[in-house]
């Protein structure tokens, strides 16, 4: 499968997805709309990809969308959608390597990933204020969750700009890097989930998810099929084995 705006690369479990037009701080277009939204399904569908990382070349992560005055606001935004819903209902992990600057849409697609590191360089903004418009790929849906109801108001209402250390430091990121460490850390993190029970943590993505929007008792039901579906697995059964045998677990995400 080729790509013109995206580049996408496969290997020891992880397919790594790199936004590829550094000359506009990898701005989301139609056609790299069309592509990313492509992509996600084809890594979500294979089963030889465990992990996925996503990125951008250059010095910017994205710089949010830039579709043409003629393109229709409802249809641009539907296939956005699809993307961050493709991101979040994946059984896989999803890291976002922040590399520059993210924001606006680039925030958001960030924030749809499940893990988020980010390079010392790395700018985070919800900019729309600054253009009169609000975030409209999940923003107002992600940031309450991960920095707390009142800092996302503040940060979506002043469209302020903020540094690696201080997205890390309100929870906006797990972890910053310095840059030439990122790529690497990225992968690293992402090869040991790859070699990771993919079931189990599959599964326990939707259901932290899932959770989000639940009570106690629904949450508990919740995983009562999912876990019943987890014991029966070859990689449940391995763990078992490997801790009785006191060795590492080989799991094989079946």
């Amino acid at each position: 499968m080729s790509f013109k705006k995206i580049i996408v690369e496969k290997e020891d479990g992880v397919a790594k997805i790199t936004l590829n037009i550094p000359e506009v701080l990898n701005a989301l277009d139609g056609e790299t709309i069309n592509e990313l939204k492509t992509a996600i399904k084809d890594v979500g569908r294979d089963k030889g990809v465990r992990a996925v990382v996503i990125t951008g070349a250059g010095r910017g992560f994205c710089s949010g969308v830039n579709l043409a005055p003629s393109a229709s606001v409802v249809e641009g935004l539907s296939e956005i959608h699809e993307i961050i819903k493709g991101i979040t209902t994946m059984e896989k992990p999803v890291i976002a390597l922040i590399n520059g600057p993210a924001v606006g849409g680039g925030l958001d697609l960030a924030m749809a990933c499940d893990i988020r590191i980010a390079s010392e360089k790395a700018k985070l903004s919800e900019i729309f204020v600054r253009r009169g418009l609000l975030p409209d790929m999940g923003g107002t849906y992600f940031l309450p969750r991960l920095v707390g109801l009142g800092k996302a108001k503040e940060l979506i209402f002043t469209g302020e700009i903020i540094d690696a250390k201080e997205a890390e430091r309100i929870g906006l990121v797990n972890k910053v890097v310095p840059h030439e460490e990122l790529n690497s850390t990225g992968m690293e993190l992402a090869r040991k989930l790859a070699k990771g029970p993919a079931l189990a943590i599959g599964k326990a993505k939707i259901a932290i998810n899932r959770g989000m929007e639940l009570n106690l008792d629904s949450a508990l039901k919740d995983v009562i099929e999912a876990g019943v579906f987890i014991f029966g697995t070859e990689d449940a059964l391995e763990g078992i084995m490997a801790f009785v045998e006191k060795r590492e677990p080989k799991f094989k995400g079946k």
